[in-house]
């Protein structure tokens, strides 16, 4: 049935990989190259089955595609993921063998960190091939992408305080973070750094314990984020915590978080519009990392990668003019957005094949 699913979602390439010795098993998947070459993180996750790391996959190379269109990079969208435990399955072999998977891809596929691997993970990748970004900054790269991600998220934040209050007073408002891993810590300092009131939960407790210890959170319960009286609700953890579940919980007028797939269903997306809550698309604005990374490829440079945070904001507003003058949900003025430029691009390029000019200059690679 894999024809049938790619298929429907439109994917160019599906690539199993195994490696028996490494204990290798993981997919990449390539979404659409019309804009350039596949870029997306590796994902280390414990699935329960074979077929949840394929749905998962092909879910987060799909969105890879919006996220890299909407923000305007010369990239398509691709994803991997690892089946294993990220706390005990890693090992050099097993990252090797990964990148040698990318490195016979030929430059279809450029991948990153994602939730499980670290800069570290990105060195062995590294050793075995060049389409890898966010490697760490002694060659040349631009290390760990989590920083830009929440200097990102906080523009989006802007965007939307602007659009639904008429200011970007930061420290005007209280948030419920929901996440207090790479991105959300780096987030939360910033809310903090504005003086904003911020609630916090994390299923890891010293992450929230840190939260409260360094930066003067104040530590929720797992579930009971959602019944925070707070402004702003920002996810930061995984994805579809947006359900039917939730939403009659949340009392926040504004939704923008840095969580990948946050909507469980379109329906949920209609039902916030319907309600007045104004979500800010995550593929938007989680966008930062891969700006970041994505310099890379012409030669990284920290002050332009700060430059291209500020790009959020004015997108996340041309997304929120799009779904009020066509009275459309802010999910489905993302998206097209992001289907508007691959059409117009797609009309003077083919899908990238591999290996066309992908440069990585100034970075240097280990044996």
């Amino acid at each position: 049935m894999i024809f049938e699913t790619i298929g429907k979602t439109g994917h160019e390439e599906v690539v199993f990989c195994h490696n028996q010795d490494a204990g290798l098993k993981a997919i990449i998947a390539i979404h659409n190259t019309v804009l350039g070459p596949a870029l997306g993180g590796l994902r280390m996750w414990p699935y329960k089955s074979e077929q949840d790391a394929l749905n998962d996959v092909l879910r987060l190379s799909r969105g890879m595609t919006y996220k890299n269109a909407v923000a305007g990079l010369n990239l398509g969208g691709g994803k991997a993921v690892i089946i294993g435990d990220p706390s005990k399955d890693k090992s050099e072999a097993l990252f090797r063998a990964f990148g040698r998977f990318v490195n016979s891809l030929n430059g279809r596929y450029i991948t990153a960190e994602d939730v499980g691997i670290d800069v570290n993970d990105m060195e062995y990748v590294f050793r075995e091939t060049e389409y890898v970004t966010g490697v760490h900054q002694v060659h040349g790269g631009s290390g760990d992408p989590s920083p830009f991600t929440a200097y990102g998220t906080l523009q989006g934040l802007m965007a939307a305080l602007n659009f639904k209050h008429g200011n970007e007073d930061v420290g005007k408002y209280s948030y419920a973070v929901q996440g207090a891993g790479h991105v959300g810590s780096e987030f939360i300092k910033l809310l903090r750094e504005q003086g904003a009131k911020v609630f916090v939960t994390d299923i890891n407790k010293d992450s929230v314990q840190r939260c409260v210890d360094e930066l003067g959170c104040e530590a929720v319960g797992l579930d009971e984020i959602y019944d925070v009286d707070a402004d702003v609700y920002s996810p930061c953890a995984l994805g579809g915590t947006l359900n039917e579940q939730t939403i009659d919980r949340i009392k926040a007028k504004i939704i923008c978080g840095a969580a990948n797939n946050q909507l469980a269903t379109d329906a949920i997306g209609d039902e916030l519009q319907r309600r007045g809550v104004l979500y800010a698309p995550d593929y938007a604005v989680n966008a930062g990392g891969v700006m970041n990374v994505s310099l890379e490829i012409d030669g990284y440079n920290r002050e332009r990668a700060m430059r291209m945070m500020r790009t959020i904001y004015y997108n996340l507003g041309r997304i929120f003019e799009i779904s009020k003058t066509q009275d459309v949900p802010t999910y489905k003025a993302a998206d097209r957005l992001a289907e508007e430029r691959i059409e117009a691009i797609g009309k003077i390029k083919l899908p990238h094949m591999g290996n066309g000019g992908t440069r990585f200059a100034g970075r240097m690679r280990g044996q």
